[in-house]
């Protein structure tokens, strides 16, 4: 559940929006070190407070089967989930079984969905080997293909687009598990008459990318993916609209602030990756400017404003460039890009275009889940340092240049953070280390197992027995990343406190390849300290 509208809410959005501007572990050391040996290694390393990325990249895809809707599979791993949704799509007339319920409720929305999707193919994209020798990449493609299982269902012909399942306000009239739902399970559409370019352009995106996930291990699925994507790209650009217009039940708690401009530039880049084809690479050049692709320097890469990510993934496209125009406006995509990342690591002149940082050094943006902000920060971040790593170059902030080993190095530090290394000496990631949320936010977690306790619960029954409850959730959100500290690093662990205990799908995505990425630059440290002896 996120609610971007409500009136102080929004307001403070809006602004912000378009400004421009623990399980802790010892390093993997050869198993025949001797004890000296590995005495001086873990002296030397205690400091730099090492985490286990691996155990953190295998608990955060765990926490999409938690996700999960519709009828769960034979190799279900979380075992106090069950079949849930099975009728929905029903009273329309279409099959919308499937797909994830994007946070603490039981309510599917297509935008945070699809972005969930489309972050969690770039990371397979950008790190695949890292996520193959972390024994991950199984889990990753099955938490892919999830979605876009989904999203086919979803199109059901190529100018209508099925955005939304059940609705967010009866949905928080009751606090049930999702096996005992007794709420609307109506569904909305969006069409020729009821356009939403920002939502079919991000499903289009999230499907090509997802596409280039499955090209070689599933030619068949990724052409069938592509084909999709490029019918959605075409609805969305014909018939323009934002998808909140069309759908006014999505307006309290996913309205497209931003949009559908920076939606319909990120589709067609991604279109252009997947396919290599000049229409989609003219689009992104041509529409730059009155899209505000290369207007908008923004400090902020969300569920609705995909501006950062298109310049950052821009970036990369300067060496296609045929023509003097086009490296020129790649050029002021990458401007873009790095005013951003810039921000991220407060070296920007002005101090009002830097992100500010809580005490404890974490990035914060907002009070209402300010996680999903520090994630998709460090995602880009990373992304950017290999960049640059590949193209020999340094990130060009106004106060200096900052080379790919300091970018990376504060991504990590962000991540560690989330992990543990923080003022509340807390983890943030639900399940990794000995202490972390355990009254998340979230309605099938904080009620008995339906596989262990089949008696219905109803809507007033969940909140009278369990919501209230003092005690631990009786089931743990494994991989969630909940919304994470105030501004001065503090956090109630509470159930009613959603804008900290909540955790959402688009919070945990961006991680998977950060966290393979780490394991492997951790790896590669150990190695060199093993070697240095």
């Amino acid at each position: 559940m996120y609610l971007p509208s409500t009136p102080k809410e929004k307001g403070t959005m809006e602004k912000h929006r378009m400004l421009i501007h623990n399980h802790q572990q010892i390093p993997r050391f050869a198993r025949h070190c001797c004890l000296i040996l590995f005495s001086l290694l873990f002296i030397s390393s205690a400091t730099a407070q090492p985490f286990d990325y691996a155990d953190a990249l295998s608990k955060s895809l765990l926490y999409f089967e938690s996700q999960r809707s519709g009828r769960l599979p034979y190799n279900q791993r979380v075992s106090w989930r069950d079949h849930s949704g099975l009728t929905d799509g029903l009273e329309q007339g279409v099959d919308l079984v499937g797909g994830y319920y994007d946070a603490g409720d039981h309510v599917k929305f297509g935008l945070p969905m699809a972005f969930t999707v489309t972050m969690l193919s770039w990371g397979v994209i950008e790190f695949r080997d890292q996520i193959v020798n972390g024994g991950e990449l199984e889990h990753a493609l099955e938490a892919i293909k999830w979605g876009t299982d989904y999203f086919i269902k979803a199109h059901a012909s190529p100018n209508v687009l099925w955005a939304e399942v059940g609705d967010g306000d009866t949905d928080h009239y009751c606090w049930q598990r999702p096996e005992d739902m007794t709420t609307s399970r109506r569904a909305y559409k969006i069409d020729e008459n009821n356009p939403g370019s920002d939502l079919a352009g991000e499903t289009a995106a999230a499907m090509a990318a997802a596409s280039i996930v499955f090209k070689k291990t599933n030619p068949h699925y990724s052409h069938l993916l592509l084909h999709h994507a490029q019918e959605l790209f075409e609805f969305g650009d014909k018939y323009r609209g934002k998808y909140d217009g069309s759908v006014g039940v999505v307006k309290s708690y996913y309205a497209s602030v931003s949009g559908f401009m920076d939606e319909l530039l990120w589709a067609a880049l991604w279109l252009y990756e997947a396919t290599d084809k000049e229409d989609y690479f003219k689009y992104v050049i041509n529409k730059a400017h009155c899209f505000g692709g290369i207007g908008w320097a923004i400090s902020e890469f969300s569920w609705d404003v995909k501006y950062a990510g298109l310049q950052v993934l821009a970036s990369k496209l300067l060496l296609k460039a045929k023509l003097q125009h086009e490296a020129h406006v790649l050029k002021q995509y990458r401007s873009k890009a790095e005013y951003y990342l810039c921000s991220c690591l407060n070296k920007n002149n002005a101090s009002n275009d830097n992100i500010e940082r809580t005490p404890g050094g974490l990035l914060y943006v907002r009070q209402w889940n300010n996680m999903q902000y520090v994630s998709t920060a460090v995602f880009l971040l990373t992304v950017y340092s290999d960049f640059l790593h590949d193209s020999n170059e340094h990130l060009r902030c106004p106060s200096r240049p900052v080379d790919r080993e300091e970018i990376l190095s504060f991504a990590k530090s962000q991540v560690d953070y989330i992990l543990g290394s923080n003022p509340m000496n807390m983890s943030y990631l639900v399940g990794y280390g000995s202490k972390y949320p355990t009254r998340v936010h979230h309605r099938g977690a904080s009620i008995v197992s339906y596989r262990e306790n089949k008696g219905f619960i109803g809507c007033t029954q969940g909140y009278d027995n369990w919501y209230g409850r003092g005690e631990p959730n009786p089931n743990v959100l494994v991989g969630a990343l909940v919304g994470g500290p105030d501004c001065q690093d503090n956090f109630m662990d509470q159930r009613d406190n959603y804008m900290q205990t909540e955790a959402c799908t688009y919070n945990t995505a961006p991680l998977v390849g950060v966290f393979a990425r780490l394991l492997q630059l951790e790896e590669s440290h150990d190695q060199e300290r093993v070697a240095s002896f």
